[in-house]
């Protein structure tokens, strides 16, 4: 009996024959090459015919069997690990391409488009830090095949110690026996504490330090995540802009511009979740014909409309007078939710009195710079002569809520002081320059001989150079917010945050002017200027107010009632007041000065201003010029009354004057 099972020998000759029906072990510190070619050299020798004969048939041909099972277990697993390594290789590379960044191919007359340069090149520096993030990613260590992930983050899973269990309890265990023990011990108590304090801070460090660990390994794979996101933003930006290039009628207004970009920007993400780079280039070509084919729909709707409003308003009056019957309030409210999404999206998301109170704030640093100049003579006196040379202060109140709300979404006073401050010093620069010109004066003179003679004596004459310089915040905006700030900020500055009156916008009353050539009027004992209610008068019929609120120092079309009022008062020959916003600048004003009547003050002259609080919220809303009364009725000229001079009247007890501001004109 062998190690290799039953064998017979023969001991004339010496020779030995395997008899059992057990399989030869293999010997594993040899090769799988040696033991190939030692279960090859067996076969042969099994089947030469010098060989002596078998005993027994079935006992040549099972050791023949299993030598051959043998080899060919061994060659075949030599071409399984061949096969296995290809695999892999193959796994590697195929996980490695879909790992690529979605780098985007341009067209040399895209890169030559002007218009796109600035994109393409965020789109390439976004693709490189793709790149860059991902190279940083730790290698992956050897292991079996994977062919689902590539990049996994690091396991952190520690083996579990066997006699933690043991020293936890015996660790209670202790505690216990001194708890039991510490309350007739103050100092054992006082220990017992201490030491626990120093458990708890001590598992509390390893956490951190754990916690620690694990975050600064994961930290490559956040990075890369983040390179990622802003690659494909980046992309769909790209997209989005070459769309407006292409087709310049998707240009029509802000709004519109919005929803189309964030149309383009799902489809981009979609197909490159799905298929790559190529299929989201397919993705937002199909996009842009999409919004193309829409614009024009939209555009000839239009058209149908213009060419048909009679028919149109009688169509929607039907679908309405149709949806009350038989929808009722409950079912309507789904076809309403899309609108309803549209409006809250384009309105301001600040609570009323903040978005007051952040004007307030932001018109109380203007008058303080108007108080600054004002003084300047004052605070720095001395010189021969002042010159100045100054932009108007003054700013649309909707142009900083539109800025703050796509810069800060919802704010208060208190977190939007910070940048109203930058705003501001951005806004107004006010440089102060002192100039030393050389003159001469004629002096006599008397020589020796008593004779008189005239000269030309030099002298240094101080000049002070005050100059303000002011850009509107719609200049700004561009150099402070991103692309998609400055879209939404455009939307608010479209609808007005769909609050056009909370600063003092004016009066939405749509309705014509009133005749008053038959109002007999009462004067009071205050002198008034008829002159300048003369002038006022003359602007009935203005729309839009251009030459109020251009005078004033805008740009652009404000909410002109307040431009109004003061470009009366200053054709008239009063520099003062001049204000652009009622509740923050016009109001305080007169108060500020004791020229100022309540809703109930009876001696009210033609020239005062009237100021109107229309949701009696306590800020005024509205500004006009009074004309005169009757005794029961006030008449006012009033600009941006419903975007158009107009003469109105109202009770005098009309709960929504606010109250008068009294000019003197002595």
């Amino acid at each position: 009996m062998s190690r290799d099972g039953l064998t017979e020998q023969n001991q004339s000759t010496g020779e030995s024959e395997l008899i059992s029906k057990r399989v030869q072990d293999v010997d594993f510190q040899k090769t799988p090459e040696q033991q190939a070619a030692q279960d090859a050299a067996q076969l042969q020798g099994a089947v030469s015919p010098s060989s002596p004969l078998p005993h027994a048939p079935e006992h040549f041909s099972k050791p023949q069997d299993a030598a051959a099972e043998r080899v060919m277990e061994h060659i075949g697993a030599g071409q399984t690990r061949k096969a296995s390594k290809k695999a892999v290789r193959r796994a590697q590379e195929a996980a490695a391409s879909k790992a690529q960044p979605s780098r985007l191919q341009f067209t040399d007359e895209e890169r030559a488009t002007p218009e796109l340069e600035k994109y393409i090149k965020k789109s390439d520096k976004a693709a490189d830090r793709l790149d860059a993030a991902r190279a940083a990613l730790p290698p992956k260590k050897k292991s079996r095949l994977q062919f689902d992930k590539q990049e996994t983050p690091p396991s952190f899973e520690g083996k579990r110690n066997p006699l933690s269990r043991p020293a936890q309890e015996a660790g209670i265990f202790v505690h216990n026996k001194i708890h039991s023990v510490e309350k007739d011990n103050s100092g054992v108590e006082g220990a017992h504490k201490s030491e626990e304090a120093a458990e708890r801070m001590g598992k509390y460090g390893v956490r951190k330090v754990k916690e620690g660990y694990r975050s600064h390994k994961l930290k490559p794979y956040r990075k890369a995540a983040q390179a990622e996101k802003a690659a494909a933003k980046a992309n769909a930006n790209f997209y989005y802009h070459k769309a407006l290039h292409d087709n310049p009628q998707l240009r029509s207004n802000p709004l519109s511009r919005f929803m189309q970009k964030q149309k383009i920007k799902r489809e981009y993400a979609k197909a490159a979740r799905k298929g790559g780079a190529a299929t989201a280039k397919k993705a937002a070509e199909s996009t842009r014909k999409a919004a193309k084919k829409t614009a024009e729909e939209t555009r000839k709707a239009a058209l149908f409309v213009a060419r048909h409003p009679v028919g149109v308003l009688i169509a929607i009056a039907a679908l309405l007078l149709f949806i009350i019957i038989f929808a009722g309030l409950s079912s309507c409210s789904s076809m309403f939710s899309g609108a309803v999404n549209g409006v809250v999206g384009t309105s301001y998301t600040s609570e009323d009195s903040d978005l007051v109170a952040v004007e307030n704030n932001y018109a109380a640093m203007e008058n303080e710079l108007q108080a600054e100049i004002d003084n300047i003579e004052n605070t720095h006196p001395g010189y021969d002569e002042y010159r100045y040379d100054l932009d108007a202060i003054g700013h649309n109140p909707h142009e900083l809520a539109s800025y703050l709300t796509a810069l800060l979404q919802s704010y208060t006073p208190q977190s939007a002081q910070a940048e109203i401050e930058r705003i501001f010093d951005m806004q107004y620069t006010l440089t102060l320059t002192e100039e030393v010109e050389v003159r001469y004066r004629t002096e006599t003179r008397t020589d020796s001989e008593g004779n008189s003679y005239t000269v030309e004596v030099p002298y240094n004459y101080y000049i002070l150079n005050v100059k303000l310089e002011t850009r509107p915040i719609t200049s700004l905006a561009p150099e402070l917010l991103n692309d998609e700030q400055l879209e939404m900020f455009r939307v608010y500055m479209e609808t007005s945050g769909n609050k056009p009156l909370i600063f003092g916008g004016g009066s939405p009353d749509g309705s014509p002017s009133e005749d008053i050539s038959g109002v007999q009027f009462v004067n009071g004992t205050r002198p008034g200027n008829t002159a300048l209610v003369d002038l006022a008068k003359q602007q009935v019929g203005n729309v839009g107010g251009y030459p109020y609120w251009s005078w004033y120092g805008f740009n652009s079309r404000v909410e002109w009632c307040a431009c109004f009022v003061s470009w009366c008062y200053n054709q008239a020959g009063a520099s003062e007041p001049r204000f652009s916003g009622c509740q923050s600048q016009g109001v305080p004003w007169f108060q500020s000065r004791g020229q100022w009547g309540a809703r109930d003050y009876e001696n009210i002259a033609p020239g005062d201003a009237i100021f109107f609080d229309w949701d009696l919220d306590g800020s005024a809303d509205h500004v006009g010029i009074v004309i005169g009364t009757d005794g029961s009725r006030v008449y006012t000229v009033e600009g941006n009354s419903g975007d158009a001079c107009k003469i109105k009247s109202y009770a005098l007890t009309y709960e929504c004057i606010k109250g008068y501001g009294l000019m003197n004109w002595d």
